[in-house]
């Protein structure tokens, strides 16, 4: 299954805004994708705290 591109991925997620969608519905819906997709590659290069350790660090503080 090939990855759909970011561009791909901001299109469909602003289709799926209502027509009378005004421009910041529109560029916030685009900080998310951005923001997930981020986060989607992040965790693909294992580059995350899984909860268990994150509560440990809390503890600590």
């Amino acid at each position: 299954m090939q990855t759909p591109t970011l561009k791909q991925e901001a299109l469909e997620s602003i289709d799926r805004l209502p027509d009378n969608a005004d421009i910041d519905e529109i560029m916030y819906q685009l900080y998310v994708v951005d923001k997930l997709r981020k986060s989607r590659d992040a965790i693909a290069e294992g580059q995350f705290i899984h909860h268990e350790e994150l509560k440990r660090e809390i503890e600590q503080w």
